[in-house]
């Protein structure tokens, strides 16, 4: 069964395990899902991302991150560019998420980055998600 948006389902399984109180949730593999997790990771909402190849056949393990207090450190992770309807923002226009506290993950000439480094390179994009 062919999937239409790849990206909101990986979204939808972390919301889902953090939900469950999950430690580790699995995602078929690829290219674009690798770059947001790293993003994710580089930003301190995730613990650790690992990728499984058995022959052709990939998967992604992603280790979830929870307070000390065992709530999850995401609060809300939101799809924004969907493929029927695609947004772009340029540098300027790109506000902060939460008052800063909450990153946009962009898609860049520069690759995929979250909104921080975006401004430090001067370049706008493709906005994937928004993450608080």
């Amino acid at each position: 069964m062919s999937m239409t948006d790849n990206i909101a389902d990986m979204l939808t399984r972390i919301r889902n395990g953090q939900k469950s109180k999950l430690l580790t949730i699995s995602l078929p593999h690829s290219k674009m899902k690798c770059s947001v997790l790293e993003v994710l990771k580089t930003e301190g909402y995730i613990k650790e991302f690992r990728s499984i190849f058995e022959g052709r056949i990939g998967q992604i393990e992603v280790d979830l991150k929870y307070s000390s207090n065992g709530k999850p450190v995401i609060c809300e992770i939101q799809r924004v560019s969907k493929p029927g309807k695609r947004m772009y923002s340029s540098i300027g226009g790109l506000k902060g998420y939460y008052n800063n506290m909450g990153i946009y993950i962009l898609s860049t000439s520069k690759g995929v980055i979250s909104d921080r480094e975006a401004h430090h390179y001067g370049v706008g994009g493709e906005i994937i998600c928004k993450v608080f």
